[in-house]
């Protein structure tokens, strides 16, 4: 099968789009694009007018959804651990290794997200800059056994550059997180900058802003 993967990355894309749909049973609209990139998670679902650049890799993960016009730049490293191993994560059968984009919702370039557990990322929300991490998994120091915890980022949410996401952390809707910040917690309060190792919010944010109203997720 692996051969078969390889193979499809030069067939022209209409033909490559129906291949992945017909032989993987992927659901890949046919105003989607797939660039020259190794992307097969078990389930893959891209609504119409979504995009995945050039150089990015997706693997190991159970399900890697984009809504309608969400896009994932080039070069971003995108992997899971699968379910159904006897080796890790037993205690946690819950656990569900995903991706999921809202609608706009825009991952720019050169990103590291660890989908070992879910990962999702609202609409029209832009993890921006490069060399951010999402990581889901560590290890429990108590039981000295693998553990993790899903990552939420809201809707129109600004992920600046450099950051680093931790399991178990959520960015609330309407915010933003500061460049080089480290995100360890769940917050809940909107409309705020939060930032800083660890984050914590440093400004309120006014609702009129227009990033948080725009109707389109690409900025100009």
């Amino acid at each position: 099968m692996t051969i078969v993967k390889a193979l499809t990355l030069f067939l022209p894309w209409p033909v490559r789009r129906w291949v992945l749909n017909w032989t993987f049973g992927y659901r890949i609209h046919r105003d989607s694009r797939i660039g020259f990139a190794w992307v097969f998670p078990a389930q893959l679902v891209m609504d119409a007018h979504s995009q995945i650049g050039h150089l990015t890799v997706c693997k190991g993960l159970e399900l890697l959804e984009l809504g309608p016009r969400a896009r994932i730049g080039r070069g971003n490293w995108i992997t899971g651990y699968p379910k159904g191993s006897a080796k890790h994560f037993t205690q946690q059968p819950e656990r569900r290794p995903c991706l999921i984009l809202g609608e706009h919702a825009s991952i720019t370039n050169r990103h590291l997200i660890d989908c070992t557990n879910a990962v999702s990322i609202g609409a029209f929300t832009t993890l921006a800059g490069f060399r951010s991490q999402i990581l889901t998994h560590s290890i429990d120091m108590a039981t000295s056994t693998q553990c993790s915890a899903p990552v939420s980022i809201g809707k129109y949410c600004f992920v600046g550059t450099d950051c680093v996401l931790l399991g178990g952390s959520r960015l609330p809707d309407n915010s933003v997180l500061g460049a080089k910040s480290l995100l360890n917690k769940q917050y809940t309060s909107g409309f705020c900058l939060y930032a800083g190792t660890p984050a914590r919010p440093v400004k309120k944010l006014a609702p009129d802003l227009s990033y948080f109203s725009r109707p389109v997720g690409f900025v100009q």
